[in-house]
């Protein structure tokens, strides 16, 4: 008990005695030292007093999927600002292979009484996952939101880059460029923010045979290389990737085939994320705006905690094509 208060104290900024008064339900004690020695609690993974816990802490859980993916550690530092600037402390959650899964997380969550989650990348993201620990969220009324494109039933509101948008972006610079034979390496075929941008790519380039111009992959460097293999032996010369990441795969397939980017083939990626610029050549890509997204994100759960209801619709933020050195005309035949 006595290494408890003292860790308390510590991480709360106050003294022991006033870790003890909190604790013990007394007064003298300001309310927001009172939330601060409730969240330092919380953050230690120490359970609340049986009486205090059914007060939520002012703390918010952010659910990634990966590190590794500069674009999630870019979120996270917009959200996690955003939350301090607003009296929150964010909780983040990572997963790891082998790790802990998100629905762990959502348990560990709830057990130090969140005030609310924001999600990315998550399995709500992929249409055959489970979704059963949202809908404990939902059940609960718990503020949540979900950023980019999930399935539609889970009735949260939604934060993300239009996809439809971003593939325009891209086929119309390609097309600038005299690409005529253009293709896709997309996220798994359950991923709705993949099958958004090959459906767009459909309409925007009037395709019927989907299947000889789009190739799935995982979300690795190494996916995406087999997959834009297949397109460039297909003849494709522009290929619209659906992540910085799958790009970078499909130069590492370009220049296995003993072909160079751009002068043979053109890749488009999409987030333009930390380090684009320093790639061999740097990345022509589409730019999601992060800062606003999680901005907006923050705001809408926010609002949600403070008592005030929003809509479950899913707000869409135009992306910035961005033209660096990936992409050139097309190579003359003939």
């Amino acid at each position: 008990m006595t290494k408890r208060l003292t860790e308390v104290a510590r991480k709360a900024g106050v003294s022991e005695a006033t870790v003890s008064r909190v604790l013990n339900g007394r007064g003298g004690v300001s309310e927001a030292t009172r939330t601060a020695v409730l969240t330092a609690l919380d953050i230690l993974g120490y359970e609340r007093p049986t009486k205090l816990r059914g007060e939520r802490a002012r703390l918010v859980g952010l659910v990634l999927p990966e590190l590794q993916n500069p674009i999630f550690p870019a979120l996270a530092e917009v959200v996690t600002g955003s939350l301090a600037q607003r009296g929150f402390t964010p909780a983040l959650c990572a997963r790891t292979i082998g790790g802990v899964p998100e629905s762990g997380y959502v348990e560990m969550l709830l057990d130090h009484q969140v005030s609310g989650v924001i999600f990315a990348g998550g399995s709500y993201a992929l249409a055959d996952a489970s979704h059963e620990h949202y809908r404990r969220l939902l059940d609960r009324g718990l503020p949540v939101v979900l950023v980019n494109a999930g399935v539609d039933e889970l009735g949260f509101p939604r934060v993300s880059t239009d996809d439809a948008v971003a593939v325009e972006q891209a086929y119309g610079h390609l097309r600038s460029l005299g690409h005529e034979r253009i293709g896709m390496v997309r996220g798994p075929e359950d991923h709705v923010p993949s099958r958004r941008k090959a459906a767009a790519l459909a309409q925007v380039a009037g395709l019927k045979d989907l299947d000889k111009w789009v190739e799935r992959s995982s979300f690795s460097m190494e996916g995406a290389r087999i997959a834009a293999t297949k397109l460039v032996d297909r003849g494709v010369t522009g290929i619209i990737c659906a992540s910085d990441v799958l790009a970078l795969g499909a130069i590492r397939a370009v220049r296995r085939l003993g072909l160079a980017v751009p002068e043979d083939v053109s890749v488009v990626g999409f987030d333009d994320s930390a380090f684009m610029t320093c790639t061999d050549p740097p990345l022509t890509t589409v730019r999601q705006p992060i800062e606003t997204m999680g901005q907006a994100a923050v705001d809408l759960l926010v609002t949600q905690i403070e008592g005030a209801g929003v809509l479950a619709d899913e707000l869409l933020f135009e992306p910035e094509l961005v033209v660096r050195g990936s992409t050139g005309p097309v190579r003359a035949t003939g």
